[in-house]
Order: C-alpha cells, then structure tokens, then sequence
C-alpha cells in the first residue's frame, strides 16, 4: 500500500474494524493531529512551553494541555456513540471556541507579564513615550511572573470544544462503531493520548528555544516568560478578534486553498493555518526577537538609571 493509499484508508476507516483496530487508529490520528499546524493546539503549546524554559516543564506543559484535550475528548467520542454530537453538524462552534479560548489566552498572558489576571495596558508591554525606554523594559521584565502551567488544562478543556476533520473521524464514524457504551470514550481517549504524545515533543522542543541564544539561566528564565506572556496576551486577541469575524461571518470560515496534501491541517491554507501562522509564526517569533534584544540591552546598560 502505498503513503497515500495508507493515509486515504487512515482518514476513511472501512466497515467491521475490531476494536482493537479502532483504538489504534484512534491514536495514530492522534499523533497526525498533534503533529501538524493544528490552531487548538499549536499556539497554546508554544506558548506555555516557551515560558516554562526547561526540557522538563515544557514536556509538562503539553501533557497538562493534552490531558484536558483528552477529557474532553473522551466526552465527545461517547456523545458520538449515543447519537448526541448532532449539534456540531448543525452548528458551527468554531467562532465561540475562538474567542473563548482568545480570552483565556489574554488572562493569563496577563498575568505572566503584569501578576494580576486584569487588563494589559499596552504602553507599557510595548515602551512608553513618557518614560525613559530602558526604565520601561526594566519595569516589564522585573514584575514578570512564572507562566501558569495548570492554567493548560483549562486551555485543553475548552480547545476540545473545536472541531475539524480528525474529530469527525473519531466521532462521527470510529466512536459508533466499538459496540457498547462502555468502549465509546476509547477512540477519544486514544485520539487525546497520541495528540498527547507529539505535544510532550514538541513541547520540549518549544522550551528550548530560548536556550539556543546563549543566554544565561535568568535571563533564558526572563526571556521565556516574556514570550509567553506576550503570545498568550497578544495571541489571545488575535483568536478573540479572528472568532468573533467567524461568529458574524460564518463563511469565513470555510475559506481554504487547497495545497494538495491529503493529510488534514496540512491540506489548505484556511482561517485555522493562518491563526497558527499569526500566534506562532508572528507574535511568538516577534516576542522572542524583542524579549531577546531588550535583556542584552538591558544587559549593556548595567545597573538600573532613574526614569526621565
């Protein structure tokens, strides 16, 4: 069999699989899933594993999201069995799951950069005209607060509520067919643990980046905290703002250029590639150049001045 007849059986599972076919089907999706530029997890991944600057807690972050992920999932696979996902043919949940999840994004943004989930004010984050600019990145990166990692629970209990091709797989056409109530969170629960097990890499990969700038283990700690903060709270708009276009204009939502890959995620440019492209590309590629620049300034600089 050839990759794209595999994918193609992967992705159109056929009639009278046994569970046990089911189950590892469920988890090899998962895998595909968390390994390609999904906007429910990618953005969130990155953003908790950069700040958590360590091997060890950035592999922590992507299992906390993913086991929230996994819940919900597991959920969502049992409404399939019994007949009760109905609503996600009926409705598109796509918009609202943006901007909830933006939301959530945006307080703990907050939080990381300020210490008080409350509202950002923006002068500060990006330099104020009336204060001098070194006072002004010494005042950000000294208040800067460790990121939340419980808080990606939360974040892959809600991302769960998104819906796209491997959900339909799992649910509408996987979940039905184990058999009996008791098996029906399985698919879910084996579609969450290999999302799981690529988050764990890539969260470890993520957290590292900063290590690649030769910084040392403080400022590598600042400069992943200050990337995090800014991509969750900047990120966090985004996603509010992108939702809140889909709710009003659900056509949006069904924008895509075909790139010719079968493989979901991978398959067309659409409003979920370019949030990835957005939070992860731009405000988490910016945020590390800016974190960056600003400590070695600061660095420079030696001892704190008196602001203007």
């Amino acid at each position: 069999m050839s990759a794209i007849s595999w994918v193609n059986w992967l992705l159109n599972p056929p009639a009278g699989l046994s569970l046990g076919m089911i189950i590892l089907i469920s988890y090899v999706l998962g895998l595909l899933h968390g390994a390609t530029p999904d906007e429910h997890t990618w953005p969130i991944t990155f953003s908790y594993a950069v700040g958590s600057y360590s091997t060890r807690r950035g592999m922590k972050a992507g299992f906390l999201f993913s086991l929230g992920f996994t819940l919900q999932r597991a959920l969502l696979t049992t409404l399939g069995f019994l007949g009760l996902a109905y609503f996600y043919q009926k409705y598109n949940l796509d918009g609202p799951v943006y901007i909830v999840v933006g939301i959530v994004m945006a307080i703990a943004g907050s939080y990381v950069l300020k210490g008080k989930y409350v509202h950002l004010e923006f002068d500060r984050l990006l330099g104020s005209r009336t204060h001098s600019k070194e006072a002004e990145r010494r005042s950000i990166y000294d208040q800067l607060k460790d990121v939340p990692l419980r808080m990606t629970i939360v974040h892959g209990l809600i991302a769960g509520f998104g819906f796209g091709a491997y959900a339909t797989i799992i649910t509408f056409i996987l979940a039905p067919r184990v058999g009996s109530i008791l098996y029906a969170p399985l698919p879910g629960v084996m579609f969450g643990l290999g999302t799981m097990t690529m988050q764990i890499i890539f969260g470890a990969l993520f957290a590292n980046i900063a290590r690649l700038k030769g910084l040392g283990e403080g400022d590598i700690k600042k400069l992943g905290a200050a990337t995090a903060g800014r991509t969750l709270y900047y990120g966090g708009i985004a996603f509010v703002l992108i939702g809140a276009l889909v709710a009003a204009i659900p056509a949006i939502d069904s924008f895509a250029i075909s790139t010719g890959n079968p493989i979901p995620n991978l398959d067309a440019i659409d409003i979920g590639f370019l949030l990835v492209l957005i939070v992860v590309g731009g405000i988490g590629i910016w945020s590390i150049i800016k974190s960056y620049r600003d400590i070695r300034s600061l660095k420079s600089a030696g001892p704190t001045k008196t602001a203007a």
